[in-house]
């Protein structure tokens, strides 16, 4: 079962500086299978205890960050975006490059962050759900942030679906609907998440 990252999880500086070039090697291959486009400017990473771990430290590192209350604070936040078993936890990023593409896209896609789905092999339709904490602070009605953290809930039929493929992730907002047929490679890195 996967848990949550506590204070002994996190290394202090020295200890992170030593770990550092090798964890973050090992943080953007993993990365790599869990990063997927969907249509031009929306991509989704999903996330897992050593994604969370990274980013924790590299905020600790920039920070410079000493004390348990401080670390503990940064716990607090990414926690939640740890898939437990029988779900799939994620980073959504609408990636826009100019502050033009920006003003255009934000308004239109207000409510993405609920627009998300996965599409099993067996005809059922898992929708996202946006992470609580995050969602109250992102969420506006007349213009919405370029990242959300969103998650997945599947039941144990689910999961069986899921594992004999295929999957698709798609975007289903009135302003931008896009699909992308995960590869069996992700579809297996994700599922060592469903499984716990």
């Amino acid at each position: 079962m996967t848990t949550k990252l506590t204070l002994d999880d996190i290394a202090d500086l020295r200890a992170y500086e030593r770990e550092r070039d090798e964890f973050r090697d090992r943080v953007i291959a993993l990365k790599k299978k869990r990063r997927i486009g969907v249509g031009p400017v929306v991509t989704l990473v999903f996330e897992n205890r050593d994604t969370v771990r990274f980013q924790i430290q590299e905020m600790a590192r920039a920070e410079r960050m000493l004390t348990d209350e401080a670390i503990q604070t940064e716990l607090d936040v990414y926690n939640p975006l740890i898939p437990g078993p029988g779900e799939l936890s994620a980073t959504m990023f609408i990636e826009l490059t100019s502050k033009d593409a920006l003003m255009d896209w934000l308004p239109k896609l207000v409510g993405i962050e609920r627009a998300v789905d996965l599409r099993l092999g067996d005809g059922s339709v898992v929708r996202s759900i946006p992470e609580a904490a995050h969602a109250a602070q992102l969420t506006r009605e007349e213009i919405t942030a370029s990242v959300h953290y969103v998650r997945f809930d599947l039941d144990p039929a689910q999961v069986e679906a899921f594992a004999a493929g295929p999957v698709t992730l798609a975007v289903d907002h009135p302003a931008y609907q896009e699909t992308t047929a995960l590869t069996p490679e992700t579809i297996a890195e994700l599922l060592a998440d469903l499984k716990g």
